[in-house]
């Protein structure tokens, strides 16, 4: 078999792969959820790629998170309940379902109005998709229509939290400015405090996450994406610390053997020479 461009020979790759008895053992090994953790891993993989500004690896990124879609709906299609071509319609179906703005008669209008008109096709998505469950005998995946429902539990923690902030304020539960935020963030750290100074190490655990919760809301009304604000503190981070250990080496030495003020030293002269 050959490389193509077509989508029709991945799906006959993949096929191949899942095939009993002549595919590949570790394929026919998996199941929905053992290939969940790497089609998270790969969308990571991607920003990781854009982050970079890296195109040649995006495109192989993106090759490899399309073989997570081609794979599940393999594993879908064996179980008779979808195949890809489900998949390639329930999207261009809702792309034009929530663009009447670009395909149906709703042209002309300006950002405010689209946004105001995804919303309520959105809400109109969730109804539907909550009636069909009910039909199947399955709990709803809005939490019975909560404000905070269909927020998934597997994202990352600090984008999560946005989306939980996010649901809240558009029932009016929100801070007006990030001002108040930013006193909300000195008050948590008060409360770190306090609990380390009381000795009890759960309690500050849980307290330290208050002020991560709160940080990541900081974040949010600042316009900025928190996960991305922390991966680019993440590699500053590792630069810079490279920096202290490529200067120790040119001395003959580890860091394991410098004191933490050489250290320090050492990264503000890295962080100067930024």
């Amino acid at each position: 078999m050959k490389p193509s461009r077509d989508i029709d020979r991945l799906l006959a790759i993949m096929a191949a792969l899942r095939t009993p008895e002549t595919g590949c053992p570790w394929d026919l090994e998996q199941d929905f959820a053992t290939i969940a953790p790497y089609t998270i891993e790969e969308a990571y993989e991607i920003a990781d790629a854009i982050a970079r500004n890296d195109l040649d690896d995006l495109c192989d990124e993106l090759g490899d998170l399309l073989l997570q879609v081609v794979f599940h709906a393999r594993m879908a299609q064996e179980q008779a309940a979808f195949d890809f071509g489900d998949v390639v319609f329930a999207i261009c179906d809702k792309m034009i379902r929530r663009h009447p703005h670009v395909f149906g008669d709703a042209r002309g209008r300006d950002v405010g109005a689209v946004n105001v008109a995804w919303a309520e096709i959105k809400a109109e998505e969730k109804r539907l998709r909550a009636a069909r469950r009910a039909e199947r005998g399955l709990a709803s995946d809005e939490e019975g229509g909560r404000t905070l429902g269909g927020v998934p539990v597997a994202l990352p923690a600090l984008t999560r939290a946005v989306k939980l902030q996010d649901k809240a304020a558009k029932v009016g539960f929100d801070w007006p400015s990030a001002g108040p935020v930013i006193d909300k963030i000195r008050e948590e750290i008060a409360e770190v405090e306090a609990e380390i100074a009381a000795g009890d190490v759960k309690a500050a655990a849980g307290e330290a996450g208050d002020l991560l919760f709160a940080v990541a809301n900081l974040a949010r009304h600042l316009g900025v994406d928190p996960e991305t604000a922390l991966r680019g503190t993440n590699d500053k981070f590792t630069r810079r610390f490279c920096a202290i250990e490529d200067a120790l080496a040119a001395e003959g030495r580890a860091p394991s053997s410098a004191t933490l003020e050489e250290m320090e030293a050492l990264w503000q002269a890295a962080k100067a020479g930024e």
